[in-house]
């Protein structure tokens, strides 16, 4: 993996983790590669330095938001795993039990396949999605 500092045409920074260069590159001339600020596709890599980290230094976090829409991502994300229970792959399954009757009603967040969200959706199970992935490690 590799974390390339970018930078939108209007000026907006941010990191973003890609298998390698060539998978940038790939991603980049296929026009999947978007400011995580305002969603414009025209976006190139910044100047930067490599990290070198070692045991010492590495604690496994990437470097903190910048932007504002960055900081409150984190604190969404971070008042969803407080006050949500992580159902994991099981999401779509346990949110269908909770509109039926069947479970008893929670805040839940996990996985879902696209077709299950879709079905959810279509049956008038109220879900949305969420702009992260879980946090495995403290769920």
């Amino acid at each position: 993996m590799i974390s390339f500092s970018l930078k939108c045409a209007d000026g907006h920074g941010f990191d973003s983790w890609f298998q390698s260069s060539e998978a940038f590159d790939k991603l980049h001339a296929a026009g999947m590669v978007s400011c995580a600020v305002c969603g414009v596709s025209d976006v190139q890599k910044s100047l930067m330095a490599p990290r070198v980290s070692t045991s010492k230094t590495h604690k496994g976090a990437l470097t903190a938001p910048a932007h504002p829409a960055e900081q409150a991502l984190a604190e969404m994300r971070k008042k969803v795993e407080a006050n949500s229970e992580y159902v994991g792959p099981k999401f779509a399954d346990e949110a269908r039990k909770m509109h039926l009757g069947d479970a008893p009603e929670r805040a839940i967040y996990g996985e879902a396949k696209m077709e299950d969200a879709k079905k959810l959706i279509e049956d008038g199970v109220p879900v949305l999605p969420l702009p992260f992935k879980p946090n495995r490690s403290t769920n």
